[in-house]
């Protein structure tokens, strides 16, 4: 599996690049956003990547991010999703605009996509909801240029059973959700003022109950 591609663009054309990669030319099929905010042809670029592998076909699919390599991932096992759809989605909202609109159930901003029907786009926001807070959480600014580190094992707890021993993060729901919410762009005083009273109105909510509580309360007015 090809998971990152850096080297220069050799040429951009309409949904894809070729990008020399030690002599080696790949070609990477991006979304009209991520093509826009890539460099001329002749400049040095890095980008996540996809590998789809059928019988007859192999493609290339590149991202800037790795919430936006993830959502390609989670929109492509979608019935009725295949690599185009994905990347038009892609294209039309932006890792973070799809991450707000599954939270939210906003398949309006879903079929906004071009080829994308309101049936096909209810089917995305019915299969993939339970999944967007985890995605909102891996950090949506991270680009392909600085890979994350692994945190370290300090900024875990450990939960002792009987029968096993399960790592989970330390933080707690509120905590999770805040920083989704802040990968997201919101400023930390809205975002914790949001997340705050979304818990106080429901202290057993879970993560992903919280972020689309918080969503809410965020949203524009009128």
């Amino acid at each position: 599996m090809i998971g990152k591609l850096s080297g220069r663009i050799d040429y951009r054309a309409a949904d894809h690049v070729m990008m020399d990669v030690r002599g080696v030319g790949y070609m990477v099929y991006c979304s009209d956003r991520t093509l826009a905010g890539l460099p001329r042809a002749g400049e040095v670029v890095s980008l996540y990547t996809d590998l789809l592998v059928r019988e007859d076909l192999l493609q290339l699919f590149g991202f800037t991010t790795l919430v936006e390599k993830e959502w390609h991932r989670l929109l492509m096992s979608v019935q009725g999703i295949g690599a185009k759809a994905s990347l038009a989605i892609l294209g039309a909202l932006g890792a973070d605009g799809v991450s707000r609109a599954i939270a939210l159930a906003d398949v309006t901003a879903i079929k906004a996509a071009k080829g994308v029907g309101p049936k096909t786009a209810q089917r995305v926001v019915i299969e993939l909801k339970d999944k967007a807070p985890g995605v909102m959480a891996m950090g949506g600014g991270t680009p392909a240029t600085a890979m994350g580190e692994v945190p370290a094992a300090d900024d875990f707890d450990v939960i002792e059973t009987s029968a096993v021993k399960v790592s989970v993060p330390s933080a707690s729901a509120q905590a999770e959700a805040l920083s989704a919410l802040s990968n997201l762009g919101y400023a930390p005083s809205e975002a914790a003022s949001a997340v705050a009273e979304a818990a106080g109105a429901d202290p057993e909510a879970t993560t992903s109950a919280l972020i689309r509580a918080a969503l809410k309360l965020l949203a524009p007015k009128g």
